[in-house]
């Protein structure tokens, strides 16, 4: 397997230049990733299929549905194509490369891990800044345009909440500048996460029953379906910030933490 992968991979770097692999290539992989993972969502919703594991009775018509994917297009095509060629020299800066041989795995894991760590935390207070009511109303207020969100929903919001909450992800690669290869894994995992969190649906099999502290679609799917002010579930992929603002905030009594209490969000429940 391991050759397979390398003989593919020698392949690439001989037919192509860093720079196509590094912007063209990482934007295919993310176009595909992203709108296979979630594009079934769509159809499961349309067609009642699973519904027992939906989270809110509530569905999106066709058209909402449709409008998500065209304006989808024109963000990736309108930002984050341009954030990717913007974003090369950056990366090759700070030392990315795509030649063989690959790093080691426990090198690959542990980059990804802190990207993980790295941008849950980022997101979590520009999350909160999103929320407060000047930014919620002229740019946040874009992405919860969908209480009963879908796969897609994930990456639907403002183009500037795009490039605020963008920076998150892409932070961790820059400053370490990885192998093209963790790169890639790491958007794959990433938009695979995002889309889960969206999804709308908690199945028996999703990580959030597994893996402590991991969020998941009841964790998100929830912040959606609240006002504003008391959202809270702030975080990205793990569970510990909102949890850890909720416990100060109830030791506290801090007036501002109670409009977003992280503890508060109920599992299952279908009711906002």
């Amino acid at each position: 397997m391991a050759s397979l992968i390398e003989s593919c991979w020698l392949y690439l770097i001989t037919h192509f230049s860093d720079f196509q692999l590094a912007c063209l290539g990482s934007f295919f992989l993310h176009e595909s990733i992203f709108f296979l993972s979630g594009i079934p969502f769509i159809y499961l919703e349309r067609a009642g299929w699973l519904k027992k594991y939906k989270i809110q009775m509530k569905n999106n018509t066709p058209a909402s549905q449709e409008k998500c994917i065209i304006r989808l297009l024109l963000y990736h095509f309108g930002v984050n194509l341009p954030v990717m060629l913007a974003s090369y020299p950056v990366f090759r800066h700070m030392g990315m490369q795509s030649s063989l041989p690959f790093p080691s795995w426990n090198v690959i894991l542990t980059q990804i891990t802190f990207y993980f760590i790295l941008e849950d935390f980022i997101f979590y207070w520009g999350h909160r800044i999103l929320h407060t009511k000047w930014l919620y109303k002229h740019v946040h207020s874009v992405h919860h345009e969908y209480a009963t969100p879908f796969g897609l929903t994930s990456e639907y919001a403002h183009p500037a909440e795009i490039l605020f909450l963008g920076f998150a992800t892409i932070i961790g690669p820059a400053i370490t500048g990885p192998h093209l290869l963790t790169l890639w894994l790491w958007m794959v995992l990433r938009v695979l996460e995002t889309v889960e969190a969206h999804c709308g649906y908690h199945f028996p099999w999703s990580l959030s029953n597994f893996l402590p502290l991991y969020g998941g679609a009841d964790f998100h799917d929830y912040h959606h379906r609240l006002l504003y002010t008391k959202s809270g579930n702030y975080s990205s992929t793990f569970t510990y910030m909102d949890w850890l603002e909720g416990l100060l905030c109830s030791l506290s009594g801090y007036s501002l933490c109670k409009q977003s209490p992280g503890l508060d969000f109920d599992l299952h429940s279908d009711s906002a």
